[in-house]
């Protein structure tokens, strides 16, 4: 054979392996090459939305401690001062109810003072009497005995 014709012959073949490939390899293999890059590029668009949207809930998250942390605070503050005047009025009523006590406690020494000086007149005119008896020798009745108690105790 020559080789004029085998070259002929090998470039009908390589022309007729190329159309074959053209026409029935290269179409699939371009459709799931494009189908593969839209899903690529579907793909990193997802990503990226998610990366925005994770962005966001970070944000958004950070944005809600921050606010949360801000009352804890806040009701923090407010449980201290509440507190504190639960304190004070508790030591203003512990005072006021010091100072009743012993207002209380005065008015009964006070009036105990009055009994004991009472009595301690009534034992003087007592014991005047008696003495006024002994130093007399005779014996007072009780009626002259009652005005002479009743005129020492106003005296006293």
């Amino acid at each position: 054979m020559n080789i004029n014709l085998t070259l002929f012959l090998q470039m009908i073949a390589f022309a007729a392996f190329v159309w074959f490939c053209w026409r029935f390899i290269w179409p699939p293999i371009r459709e799931a090459m494009s189908t593969r890059v839209e899903n690529i590029a579907k793909g990193l668009e997802a990503a990226e939305q998610s990366e925005q949207k994770l962005a966001q809930a970070s944000d958004a998250a950070a944005r809600e401690l921050e606010v949360a942390r801000a009352e804890s605070k806040d009701i923090l503050e407010r449980a201290r001062a509440r507190g504190n005047q639960m304190v004070e009025e508790a030591r203003a009523r512990a005072e006021e109810e010091g100072e009743r006590v012993k207002q209380t406690a005065q008015v009964e020494v006070e009036q105990e003072a009055n009994r004991a000086r009472e009595a301690l007149r009534a034992r003087l005119a007592e014991l005047t009497i008696l003495g006024t008896e002994r130093i007399l020798g005779d014996r007072i009745d009780r009626k002259t005995h009652d005005r002479l108690l009743d005129d020492l105790v106003k005296e006293l």
